[in-house]
């Protein structure tokens, strides 16, 4: 007796899913009385539906990219699983860069924090509280995240996360660049991480490795140009995904990750696709430009238990 294909066998199920999804979103569409709340409904939908079947061809494309790169199939056999022609597959692999879909598979959005700035008024004395304002570090970063997604074929926007961090984590395509001192729901999922941790002392905020116990603190804090921060990929409060996050000790740090992943991001892709991580990445920079410098990975990357 035949046996079936396990991975296969589960692949018709959530198509089954999908379609009863489908149905029923299309049947209370139709049932709308009022035909202006029908149409605006209708054309909302249609856009998702846009944007789903984008982000669906990209993961597609990769997946057909990488089966040809490790050799399981040729493009002759793909073609044949797929139900396309020869050509065909050869036209979708030569899409964009598979590394893409680490960021993201449609409009990537990062949400950057509002935070008060203090500054000293025309005689250096008094303090003034400006903002919320974006930090010219943080903005930074989103300059650079936003080429590095274009070099791969990405749109990314930016949204702010207003004071108290209250963001919408619950969707897909996102990046959080948030300190967990500007944001306590952050603090709360930064604590299903078994492996790192943000802490505090008297001497300031810090970075830990629950592991091996050893304290990561930043160099700015002795007066040196540099930073360490946090890089991950987190749980969504709602379970149905992650976010990427990226934070600092201080606002450079967050630059040191993106530095680092514009040259790693490739082999960052191939090792962890769309898994949950997280690991540490120290940077320098210059004091004057701010621009990072330089920028390594600390420890490895870290795995939740079956993720």
């Amino acid at each position: 007796m035949e046996q079936q294909d396990p991975e296969a066998a589960s692949q018709a199920p959530l198509r089954e899913q999908l379609d009863a999804a489908f149905d029923v979103a299309l049947s209370q569409v139709k049932e709308l009385s009022d035909p202006l709340e029908r149409a605006k409904t209708a054309h909302g939908l249609v856009g998702r539906v846009q944007e789903y079947e984008a982000e669906m061809q990209a993961v597609r494309n990769e997946a057909m990219n990488e089966t040809l790169r490790v050799g399981e199939l040729n493009s002759t056999q793909l073609a044949a699983e797929l139900g396309i022609s020869k050509g065909r597959v050869s036209q979708l692999a030569k899409g964009a860069p598979p590394e893409r879909l680490f960021l993201g598979s449609g409009k990537v959005v990062v949400a950057l924090p509002d935070k008060l700035e203090a500054d000293t008024d025309k005689d250096g004395k008094k303090k003034v509280i400006q903002g919320p304002v974006i930090s010219t570090e943080d903005f930074q970063t989103y300059e650079h995240l936003r080429e590095l997604g274009e070099e791969v074929g990405l749109e990314v926007t930016f949204e702010r996360i207003p004071l108290g961090g209250n963001v919408r984590l619950n969707r897909n395509n996102l990046v959080v660049i948030c300190g967990p001192r500007l944001s306590p729901l952050i603090e709360q999922i930064l604590e299903s991480d078994p492996h790192l941790r943000f802490d505090k002392d008297d001497a300031g905020w810090f970075l830990a490795d629950r592991k091996t116990g050893e304290v990561y603190r930043s160099p700015m804090d002795h007066g040196d140009y540099g930073d360490i921060a946090y890089f991950g990929r987190l749980p969504r409060p709602d379970g149905q995904g992650t976010f990427l996050y990226i934070a600092g000790v201080h606002a450079p740090g967050a630059g040191g990750v993106v530095h680092w992943l514009s040259k790693e991001l490739a082999d960052v892709h191939r090792e962890l696709k769309a898994k949950r991580f997280s690991t540490l990445i120290s940077s320098t920079y210059d004091p004057t430009t701010l621009e990072i410098t330089s920028s390594q990975r600390l420890t490895p990357f870290y795995r939740p238990e079956g993720a």
